[in-house]
């Protein structure tokens, strides 16, 4: 994955420093067809430039694009999450709202077996699964 990453990071380093500089940046989107400001390109690099020589380094850029897809991944399981979650219980996967999505994906449980079922990942006991349990429950 790194070597994908270097490979990104190459296109962007004109100058062959292993780093990117703002004005970098700015002129391979302007060549992909974007359009940005250089202060809105500064402003970025200062927010990610971990060692604060003012350029994103390798490191800099792996950060940024994990952020992107942990974001993304967050987005993934809330929209998971809606599917599954109760009506009546706005934030909760309840044994009910379990049991019926599990027979819209084609699979019979039964009320018991979708207590067990979220009795595994039901952290505080309540019999619900919370976003915050579902999350743990869907990282393992």
């Amino acid at each position: 994955m790194k070597s994908e990453f270097e490979r990104v990071i190459n296109y962007f380093d004109e100058d062959g420093d292993g780093k990117i500089s703002s004005s970098e940046l700015r002129n391979r989107v302007g060549m992909m067809g974007g359009e940005i400001l250089l202060k809105e390109v500064q402003m970025l690099i200062e927010e990610l430039d971990s060692d604060g020589d003012g350029l994103l380094s390798l490191d800099d850029f792996v950060n940024l694009m994990e952020a992107a897809g942990e974001e993304e991944q967050m987005k993934d399981l809330a929209d998971a999450f809606e599917m599954y979650n109760d009506p009546q219980m706005f934030g909760f996967i309840t044994p009910h709202s379990l049991q019926r999505m599990l027979e819209r994906l084609g699979e019979s449980k039964s009320m018991d077996q979708c207590r067990a079922m979220l009795g595994h990942f039901d952290l505080n006991g309540d019999g619900l699964l919370s976003f915050d349990e579902f999350r743990a429950m869907m990282m393992q």
